[in-house]
C-alpha cells in the first residue's frame, strides 16, 4: 500500500535540516519499499504492508527523533486519500495567479476542528472547502494579507497542520499514480 509522510516544518529558515538523501535511507532503513522524496520541504512517498496511520506517524517521528536529534511532527496519509480529495477539489482552487495552499490537518484533528478553531474566512478575500484531510485555500495575492488563513501561523490551530502549495499538492497526487 502507497502512502505519503508529510514532515511539518524542516528546513524552513535554515532550521530542522534534513537532507533528502538521508530522509529517504532513513525510511528505507525503517523497512519501506519505493521510497521517494519531493523537493526538500519533506515530502516522502513510500510503500509498505496496509497499517494504521497512526502507527505510521509514530514510528516516522521516534526514528526521525532518534536519527537527526529533534522532534518532527509527521502526517502519514494513504496516497489514495491524498489521490481523492484532490479528485474532490474545489473548481476555483488553482485556477488563477493568486495564492492556492492545501493544509493538511494532522490526526486526531479533523479538518471541521481546525476551521472551527481558526474562525470564519474573510469570504471578500479568501475560500475555503474541505475534503478530509485537506482544506483547500485560494486567495489573489494582492490581498492574502488580509485573509484569516495568511493569519494561521502561531494561532491554536496551527500545530495541527501542515501546509503544501497547489502545485507540491498535484505533483505528490501524480507520483503516487505511478507505478512502482
Amino acid at each position: 500500500m502507497k502512502f505519503v509522510a508529510l514532515l511539518r516544518g524542516i528546513n524552513v529558515g535554515g532550521k530542522n535540516k534534513i537532507p533528502m538523501s538521508e530522509l529517504k535511507r532513513l525510511f528505507e532503513d525503517l523497512g519501506f519499499d519505493n521510497v521517494l522524496t519531493y523537493i526538500n520541504s519533506g515530502n516522502v512517498i513510500f510503500e509498505t504492508e496496509p497499517t494504521e496511520t497512526p502507527i505510521l506517524n509514530q514510528a516516522c517521528e521516534q526514528a526521525i527523533a532518534k536519527h537527526f536529534g529533534f522532534h518532527i511532527v509527521c502526517s502519514v496519509i494513504e496516497a489514495n486519500r491524498l489521490i481523492k480529495a484532490l479528485d474532490n477539489s474545489p473548481s476555483w482552487w488553482d485556477q488563477d495567479e493568486g495564492k492556492h495552499n492545501a493544509i493538511f490537518v494532522i490526526a486526531p484533528k479533523t479538518t471541521a476542528q481546525v476551521i472551527d478553531e481558526i474562525g470564519d474566512t474573510k469570504p471578500e478575500y479568501e475560500k475555503i472547502s474541505a475534503f478530509e484531510p485537506i482544506i483547500f485555500w485560494s486567495a489573489p495575492i494582492e490581498t492574502f494579507s488580509k485573509t484569516r488563513y495568511s493569519q494561521i501561523v502561531g494561532s491554536k490551530a496551527y500545530q495541527f497542520i501542515t501546509i503544501r502549495n497547489a502545485n507540491t499538492t498535484k505533483k505528490l497526487a501524480q507520483l503516487c499514480r505511478l507505478e512502482t
